[in-house]
């Protein structure tokens, strides 16, 4: 009991020396900020080497993530697509269904670009692609704390020259009443 007692106001010491520490950091550096023009310099300058360096490893993973999206949509053309109706039906339904199982499992976070090369990989397949785009507009969860999927779906569509899209809603309605652009 006595080693009790007496750590007891030796840790409450230190913690209070501590605290008084901090504190008295904490204002010496909000006075040294508010009145060091340099000091303010100094700390703008950092700040602003901070966001360059942030933009910069921003753009550089963009980059990256663009020329791993054109190597993925060459990678899936050179595996090629069904042809049979039947076996055309199945691919179509199995990567839906896998594009839907990564974004609703949250294995997507680490990687978005695996569930919008299934969602694309059926869209291939897909005999109305534009359909199957509003579609997928409609149906693929865009919450906040979900990556862009879409947003990668299209890069990709971009990437691939063989797929024709209107891009205009006005022909698309157009094709809805059956008139032809």
């Amino acid at each position: 009991m006595s080693t009790q007692s007496s750590t007891g106001p030796i840790v409450a010491a230190s913690i209070g020396v501590f605290a008084t520490g901090f504190l008295a950091y904490a204002l010496y550096f909000d006075h040294r900020r508010r009145t060091d023009p340099d000091f303010r310099k100094a700390l703008k300058r950092e700040s602003k080497r901070q966001a360059k360096a942030a933009k910069e490893e921003a753009e550089a993973e963009d980059v990256q993530r663009r020329k791993k999206i054109r190597d993925l949509v060459a990678e899936a053309n050179a595996e090629g697509y069904p042809s049979d109706p039947e076996r055309v039906e199945e691919y179509f339904m199995t990567e839906v269904a896998e594009g839907e199982k990564k974004i609703s499992d949250g294995s997507v976070g680490s990687d978005p670009v695996d569930a919008a090369l299934c969602f694309y990989k059926a869209l291939k397949v897909y005999p109305n692609q534009e359909d199957l785009i509003h579609i997928f507009d409609k149906t693929v969860p865009k919450a906040s704390d979900l990556p862009p999927i879409l947003d990668i779906l299209a890069q990709m569509i971009a990437a691939d020259p063989s797929i024709r899209i209107r891009s205009s809603t006005a022909g698309s309605a157009a094709s809805d009443r059956g008139v032809d652009d």
